[in-house]
């Protein structure tokens, strides 16, 4: 499988999840049966994990985004960890070095909200011994594509 190929299929995905094989094929120089075959072999490689509409937390009236800092009691770490993917108002959770075990990105309705979510479920997580929040004044940077991360070794 050529590489570069495979790296445009990629490109072309994550500007247009939504778009046709047909103009897939077009927009890569390949014809449709082909292209098909590749973005198959491509999903069962674990490279496209989903498609997703990209969602604006704003405009849905998620005006709180937040990252908190959590130290865990790591004998309790699987029942955290458990908790937090359950947890409807934790976006992503990462396992992170340093002076913290997790990075949260938190996200609620408003301040008090935020507020009540700390005190009254985060902190009651298992394994939580302190946290601390820091709250964002604004997205500058997301999502920004995969594809475009590859080394040149990789294009």
């Amino acid at each position: 499988m050529s590489k570069s190929l495979d790296l445009k299929i990629l490109q072309a995905l994550e500007q247009d999840g939504r778009m046709s094989f047909a103009s897939l094929a077009d927009n890569i120089g390949l014809s449709k049966t082909p292209c098909w075959n590749r973005v198959n072999e491509l999903q069962h490689r674990g490279c496209i994990t989903g498609y997703s509409a990209n969602i604006s937390a704003l405009k849905i009236g998620l005006q709180v985004r937040a990252l908190v800092h959590v130290v865990v009691d790591f004998s309790q770490y699987q029942a955290f960890e458990q908790a937090i993917i359950a947890h409807p108002n934790v976006r992503s959770c990462h396992a992170v070095t340093g002076d913290y075990d997790y990075v949260l990105e938190v996200l609620a309705t408003d301040i008090a909200s935020f507020d009540l979510l700390l005190r009254q479920q985060l902190s009651q997580i298992p394994g939580v011994e302190r946290f601390n929040s820091a709250i964002s004044t604004r997205l500058v940077k997301t999502d920004a594509p995969y594809s475009a991360m590859l080394t040149d070794e990789l294009k």
